[in-house]
């Protein structure tokens, strides 16, 4: 072979060669990350080839495929009652992706979890697993009395309810909300829907019942009784706090009023201060706690801290470096201090399960396509945040604020329910912005147990109501109500 013939041949084998490691390094070292990019054609193709597993509430689907013709993307998702259902599903998207149980458990529900394989014989033959079913906790009766209820309102708001004796999610609402069918295909026009939605000042596409934040107001009131008899800084509910009526911050010339009358509220007890929102009394007990004992108790119902139900909710703040006014301050729930509507839900509960709070969670079972359990949730405890005594006591605050005192519209026949409105004030300007509803309570068994705590949120920021109308007592109570009667009545 003459020396030129010699030089190609060995180039060629070069090039050989380099062709071969660059084919080896695509597969086996970036397969998975060109498989995942949301640019791959191929891959959308595969996503949306086959029928999509379901979401299950109540037995019942509350999702579904439907074929879209003369396109190479087969199925769309579509969506039964899907603004009630959307906080909880999210949505599935040819063109925008998926969000909460839909992108959580995505692999589950498409058919590519490794949970899901059928045999060798199906790898030979190339047959595709089909998708799972996820299986929620949510209660369809809870579920349609929060949405219906904060809807009749035609109020910005969340609702969350809880089972407080094992942490499963009964109800989970937010409004205004959205229907994930109108955009779920790949169509100019669902484009222009979803950019609708999302740059609505509404804000329909975020979950407020995990993904937003508000000054929880007085329902904080049951977290501050709770520090202050579990640190010793109040030791008898009956006694009288002697905190003066209003209140004068420390280091501060400021004073601070109650809605009643103050001499309502003057040098009163803890339980009479629950049954009439008295802020002095709670602004006293926080300041005689002290920052850090309330943190470390906020922290144990959940606060400072992300949790996962499975999808991922933000984290309420009780700050870590708060001066004497702002600690007095969160003893009504209000300075720099913000929860989650599913946080202020889990304190009710936590409190109305004897001090154990559990870790929330939404999803029961995930089930094969042949309905057998790939994944079962177990309850699990997430802290024992507050002693029983603690927690018996607060409950009798709770409950004496019902049946005698500003949560009475809450009160349901023959059930022993406790309650607690509120009134957050928030902005800039106090005085300009209209203040956050809410309303917690939790019902009661004969055998002493709760199968359900509820904490609602209502923004009047755009209802046509006066100021001196917004109260958690009032907007807030009968929604919670609903959702109660709707759980106790298939105890």
């Amino acid at each position: 072979m003459n020396r030129p013939i010699r030089h190609i041949a060995v180039f060629s084998g070069f090039l050989v060669m380099a062709v071969l490691l660059r084919a080896t390094w695509l597969q086996f070292f970036k397969g998975d990350t060109l498989a995942d990019n949301p640019h791959n054609r191929r891959v959308q193709i595969e996503a949306f080839s086959q029928p999509r597993g379901d979401i299950i509430v109540g037995g019942e689907a509350i999702t579904g495929s439907e074929a879209t013709p003369d396109s190479d993307l087969k199925y769309k998702r579509v969506f039964k009652d899907g603004p009630m259902y959307a906080p909880i599903t999210g949505y599935f998207s040819q063109a925008q992706g998926a969000t909460l149980l839909e992108g959580v458990h995505n692999d589950l529900l498409s058919g590519k979890d490794g949970r899901l394989y059928t045999g060798p014989l199906a790898a030979l033959t190339g047959e595709k697993p089909r998708g799972g079913n996820v299986v929620t906790t949510i209660d369809p009766a809870a579920q349609k009395a929060a949405y219906k209820g904060l809807t009749d309102l035609n109020a910005k708001g969340a609702v969350v309810a809880l089972d407080p004796r094992t942490g499963k999610i009964l109800a989970m609402a937010s409004t205004p909300s959205y229907d994930p069918s109108v955009f779920a295909g790949m169509s100019s026009k669902e484009g222009e829907v979803f950019q609708k939605l999302d740059k609505d000042k509404d804000k329909p596409l975020s979950n407020r019942a995990i993904r937003e934040t508000y000054p929880p107001g007085s329902t904080f009131k049951i977290l501050t009784a709770a520090a202050a008899l579990e640190s010793g800084a109040v030791t008898d509910i009956y006694a009288s706090s002697g905190a003066p009526a209003p209140y004068q911050l420390p280091l501060s010339t400021t004073k601070i009023g109650n809605v009643v009358p103050d001499s309502q509220c003057d040098r009163v007890s803890m339980k009479t201060a629950m049954q009439w929102s008295c802020n002095n009394v709670f602004l006293d007990a926080a300041l005689k706690t002290g920052r850090d004992k309330m943190r470390e108790t906020a922290e144990k119902f959940g606060f400072n801290k992300e949790h996962f139900a499975p999808v991922r909710t933000v984290a309420s703040d009780y700050p870590g470096e708060l001066d004497k006014p702002q600690t007095a301050l969160t003893g009504m729930g209000q300075g720099s201090l913000a929860g989650t509507p599913l946080q202020m839900a889990m304190v009710t509960a936590g409190l109305a399960n004897n001090g154990k709070v559990m870790k929330p969670y939404m999803v029961d079972e995930l089930h094969g396509a042949d309905l057998s359990t790939v994944e079962k949730t177990e309850p699990e405890v997430l802290n024992q945040a507050v002693s029983e005594g603690t927690a018996k006591k607060v409950q009798e605050m709770m409950e004496y604020t019902v049946t005698d005192g500003t949560g009475d519209k809450v009160r349901i026949e023959g059930v022993t329910v406790g309650g607690k409105p509120g009134t957050a004030q928030h902005g800039a300007d106090v005085r300009d912005e209209r203040p956050y509803a809410w309303f917690v309570s939790y019902a009661k068994l004969p055998d002493g147990s709760s199968p359900v705590a509820v904490a609602v949120l209502v923004d009047p920021e755009d209802m046509d109501i006066s100021r001196s109308d917004i109260a958690g007592g009032r907007l807030g109570a009968p929604i919670a109500k609903a959702v109660m009667k709707a759980v106790l009545d298939h105890q």
